[in-house]
């Protein structure tokens, strides 16, 4: 019989086969400090719905990663300077002309540097669809209510998104100091000094002394590469992390619900395709950035106050801006020996309140509901047919604006009159966003009602048959059961009931404003005209048993 020893304590040993390579022990070595492997197994694996859309987010982020790429390079070769210099460069048309060190730092970046112009073009570029794909992207959020809870956040992560980009493209096309981005940056002036009693101390603080001083470049170049992207930087991590809490909204269909999530791990599935995806963004913006010149500064010449470039026009995204300016009648007032020009103070307050109108509307429907509960279960658009109307109608304000603000290339391209264009945006500004409305919400509850018939009745098959009394009537097929589901998982909200005149004592009590306002408010929403019900079960069962139907 032997004895078992006992063994004096040692140094643990690990399990693990040993590492394969000095590749897969340096990761060992990690794990051992860091905890890697139990990190990873926990979150690599975590599942994410899959669609389509989803894409749009991503090319928001592919783009900004470009952007950050390239803003770097062109940061390695461009003076943000105002100081005046000769031009003597390899471009013969603007030799010996006077221009400011930032415009002929950006001439040499296009023309004396390997790459330069392509990389410069791809900056741009992948500017413009960084922020078309954000505007696409919030408004596939929107119209598919994915920002509802717990998700209002996010949300106003993105809005803030959106806007930051908006204002930093705007800068960034007017550091290279041209005729073009100056008079975008006249615009700006103009703009600030219209705001009442402080418009031109602000002017002077911003500018540096009279416009365009010396110091607007170096300042914009500051805040465009330093100030602006570190925040957008910290508001892209919060809202990537709170979107891997929580996840993407998923569509309705068979075995998804509120309280799991159908799709694809994170690895190595999605993080494949994610980064083929980046490579195909980044090929696509390469390949306009090859075929299309976007701001071709040479051909405008340095900036000079004296003149205006004949096609002085904005980046698409702060095109509305420009509309809500040619609109608005030149107006002025005299108050105290000052003059206010509401021509420009007016669209100057309106801009906010455009974007305002469609971040702050998810606030308003959770009011307005009343609805505290989470939402994991993404929208179909007919089934929200206010807010569906909502966001097509700011869509619609947001191209007559655009339109308005290229009020002189409409009129010279097809030969209007500048005039009629002006006031047909005028009338389209109030008119244009309530027929728009009218028009999607008819159109949602059209849909609606064809669901209904479709569940209740099926699909129409194209087989006509003849009854024993004569009739011909079309042969309907049955929907399968997982249509079904996606036809009638969505929630009708009912709408909001002011409690009785009177209470259980007989004591009358008078509802507020607020409450009367909200009631008004959620009979527009989901009163009768602002939705279609749903069929039952019952009334599915009754149909399909063929009690009184063919």
């Amino acid at each position: 019989m032997r004895a078992d020893r006992q063994s004096s304590p040692g140094p643990a040993t690990s399990t693990r086969a040993a590492p394969a390579n000095k590749a897969e022990a340096l990761v060992d070595w990690a794990d051992g400090r860091l905890g890697l492997y139990g990190l990873s197994k926990s979150n690599l694996r975590k599942i994410f719905p899959d669609h389509w859309s989803f894409m749009l987010g991503e090319v928001c982020l592919y783009t900004f990663i470009i952007i950050i790429l390239t803003g770097v390079w062109l940061t390695l070769f461009f003076i943000p300077s105002m100081g005046e210099v000769t031009y003597e460069g390899s471009y013969v048309p603007l030799q010996g002309i006077q221009m400011s060190e930032a415009f002929a730092s950006t001439v040499r970046i296009s023309f004396d540097i390997r790459g330069g112009l392509l990389i410069r073009q791809i900056h741009h570029w992948a500017a413009i669809v960084f922020v078309a794909a954000m505007f696409v992207h919030m408004m596939r959020v929107f119209f598919t209510g994915a920002f509802r809870k717990p998700r209002e956040i996010n949300w106003l992560f993105g809005a803030g998104l959106l806007i930051l980009g908006m204002f930093d493209g705007f800068m960034g096309y007017s550091l290279p100091d041209d005729l073009l981005s100056g008079t975008g940056i006249r615009f700006m002036e103009g703009a600030i000094l219209a705001v009442p009693l402080v418009g031109t101390y602000l002017m002077f603080f911003l500018f540096g002394g009279q416009f365009p001083g010396t110091a607007i470049v170096p300042r914009l170049f500051t805040v465009h590469v330093l100030l602006i992207p570190g925040i957008m930087l910290g508001l892209l991590v919060a809202h990537l992390i709170l979107v891997f809490y929580h996840k993407h909204t998923q569509f309705a269909g068979a075995g998804r619900t509120n309280d799991n999530v159908v799709g694809m791990p994170l690895m190595p599935v999605y993080m494949a395709k994610a980064g083929g995806f980046f490579f195909l963004v980044f090929g696509m913006v390469a390949a306009m950035s090859a075929v299309a010149t976007v701001n071709p500064i040479w051909l405008y010449g340095p900036y000079r106050p004296d003149q205006v470039s004949t096609d002085a026009q904005p980046d698409w995204y702060m095109g509305f801006s420009e509309g809500l300016i040619r609109i608005m009648p030149g107006w002025e007032i005299g108050l105290w020996g000052h003059t206010l020009n509401l021509g420009v103070f007016v669209p100057l307050m309106v801009f906010p309140l455009v974007l305002v109108a469609i971040w702050a509307y998810p606030f308003l429907e959770a009011w307005i509901t009343g609805d505290r509960g989470e939402h994991h279960i993404a929208d179909r658009p007919r089934n929200a047919p206010v807010r569906t109307a909502f966001g097509a109608a700011w869509i619609s304000l947001y191209l007559i604006l655009l339109a308005a603000g290229g009020n002189d290339l409409l009129a010279t391209h097809f030969h209007l009159s500048i005039n009629a264009i002006t006031n047909a945006a005028r009338i389209g500004f109030f008119v244009g966003p309530v027929i728009v409305f009218v028009i999607t919400k008819r159109w949602c509850l059209g849909l609606q009602r064809r669901d209904r018939e479709k569940v209740l009745h099926g699909r129409e098959s194209g087989v006509i048959k003849r009854l024993p009394h004569g009739e011909f009537v079309e042969v309907h097929a049955a929907l399968p059961p997982e249509r079904l589901y996606t036809l009638t998982a969505h929630e009708q909200p009912q709408p909001f009931e002011l409690p009785a005149e009177v209470d259980e004592n007989g004591v009358a009590r008078r509802a507020g404003l607020l409450a009367r306002t909200r009631a008004k408010l959620a009979r527009g929403f989901y009163g009768e005209g602002g939705q279609i019900t749903k069929p039952t079960a019952e009334e599915h069962q009754e149909i399909s048993s063929g009690h009184g139907h063919h």
